[in-house]
C-alpha cells in the first residue's frame, strides 16, 4: 500500500510540465536540481534552532528583558493535591461556589483554602512577561535575520525586479547555494514552532490537533488564535516543501521574503510592550502595520499571486496538478492575511480615535 501510495504521489502529471520525468531532473551540465529527499534535513535543522533558541533566549533575552526594567515574577506553588489536580485538569480550572463546597468537604479542608489553592494554580498557568518577552525575542531574531539574508540573496537577481523572471527556463532552473540554506532554515523554523505550539504564549494545545485544525478553522471556528497559527504553519511547509519539489524555488524565495519583512517590527513591538515603553511600541506597531498593508494585502496578491495563477498560463496550455495545489495554499494564506489584517485594522482603529 505504502509503495502504491508512493508512486501517486511522485506521478510526473502531478509535479511537472508535460514530457517532463524525474529523470530530466538529476545534476548535470552544471545544472544543480532540488530534490525531494533533501528536505528530510528539516527536522535536524528544526532541533537545532530549537538548541539556538535555548541559549539565546537565556543568554540574551534575560539580560535584554533586565535591561529594559522586566522583572522575573515568581508565582507562588500550591500546595501538592491530587484531588484537586485532577478536577483542575479534567474538570474545570473555574469550579463553582457548590463544587468548591464540594472539594472543600472531599479533601478535608476549608473552602478558604480552596478557593486560594485554585487561585495559585491557575496563576501557573498564565506565562509570565519575561516569558513572552523571550518568545518574542527569538522571533524578532530569526525574521530579523532571515529578512536581511532574503534582500542579499534576491537584490541581483533579475526576478527581484521583473516577476516574469521566475518562470524563464522554467522548469530547468539550477539551485544555488543561498536558495538551499534559504529554504532548509525556513521550512526548520516553521518545524520548529509547531513542535513548541504545546508551550508556547496563547497557544496552549496537544500537538494531535494540528492535524484536524484545517478543517476545524474552515467550518467551526474561525476566531481562535491557536488553530488560526497552525493552519498558518502547515500551509508554510506545505507550501515551501511542494515548491521545493516542484522546482518554483524562485517564486518560493520571493514569497518567503515578502512574509518576513513586516514580522520582526511586530515581535519589536511585543518586546517593548512587555517593558512598557508605550511611545516606542506604538511606533513599532504602526510601522508594523503599514509594512503587513503593503507586503501582505498589496505586494502578495498582485505580485505574487499574479505570477503564479495568471503567468504559467502563458508557458503551458495544461496546467498541471502542482499548480491548483500551490494556488490552493497560496490563496489559503492569503485569507489569513485578511482575517489577520482585519484585526489589525480594529487595533488600529480604536489606537487611532480612542487614544
Amino acid at each position: 500500500i505504502l509503495k502504491t501510495l508512493n508512486s501517486w504521489f511522485w506521478w510526473e502529471n502531478i509535479w511537472m510540465p508535460i514530457n517532463c520525468t524525474w529523470a530530466h531532473f538529476v545534476d548535470r551540465d552544471g545544472l544543480v536540481f532540488p530534490k525531494p529527499h533533501q528536505l528530510y534535513a528539516t527536522i535536524p535543522y528544526a532541533f537545532v534552532l530549537l538548541i539556538i533558541r535555548f541559549f539565546s533566549e537565556r543568554y540574551v533575552a534575560i539580560p535584554l528583558a533586565k535591561a529594559l526594567g522586566i522583572k522575573n515574577v515568581r508565582r507562588v506553588k500550591p500546595q501538592p493535591n491530587p484531588v484537586l489536580e485532577s478536577y483542575f485538569r479534567e474538570c474545570s480550572k473555574h469550579p463553582s461556589q457548590s463544587e468548591i463546597q464540594g472539594l472543600a468537604k472531599k479533601c478535608n479542608c476549608t473552602v478558604r483554602l480552596v478557593e486560594k489553592w485554585f487561585r495559585r494554580r491557575r496563576n501557573l498557568e498564565i506565562p509570565t512577561v519575561l516569558r513572552k518577552f523571550q518568545e518574542a525575542f527569538w522571533r524578532f531574531s530569526f525574521y530579523l535575520i532571515s529578512s536581511i539574508a532574503g534582500f542579499i540573496f534576491l537584490y541581483d537577481k533579475p526576478w527581484f525586479y521583473d516577476i516574469w523572471q521566475t518562470w524563464v527556463g522554467y522548469p530547468f532552473q539550477t539551485l544555488l547555494p543561498s536558495q538551499y540554506w534559504y529554504y532548509m532554515a525556513e521550512i526548520s523554523f516553521y518545524w520548529s514552532l509547531l513542535f513548541t505550539l504545546g508551550i508556547d504564549n496563547k497557544r496552549k494545545a496537544s500537538a494531535s490537533r494540528a492535524v484536524l485544525a484545517w478543517i476545524y478553522l474552515f467550518f467551526f471556528s474561525p476566531s481562535q488564535d491557536f488553530l488560526a497559527h497552525v493552519v498558518h504553519h502547515l500551509a508554510a511547509i506545505g507550501l515551501m516543501s511542494g515548491s521545493w519539489c516542484g522546482n518554483y524555488v524562485r517564486l518560493g524565495t520571493l514569497v518567503m521574503f515578502v512574509h518576513d519583512t513586516a514580522d520582526f517590527w511586530l515581535e519589536a513591538a511585543k518586546m517593548f510592550n512587555y517593558a512598557h515603553w508605550e511611545k516606542t511600541c506604538n511606533v513599532l506597531f504602526v510601522i508594523f502595520s503599514i509594512a503587513f498593508f503593503i507586503t501582505r494585502i498589496i505586494l502578495f496578491p498582485f505580485w505574487i499571486l499574479r505570477a503564479t495563477l495568471y503567468q504559467p498560463t502563458y508557458y503551458s496550455t495544461t496546467p498541471v496538478i502542482a499548480y491548483f495545489l500551490f494556488n490552493g495554499q497560496l490563496l489559503i494564506l492569503q485569507g489569513l492575511h485578511l482575517y489577520w489584517g482585519y484585526l489589525i485594522f480594529k487595533i488600529l482603529r480604536r489606537f487611532i480615535f480612542l487614544k
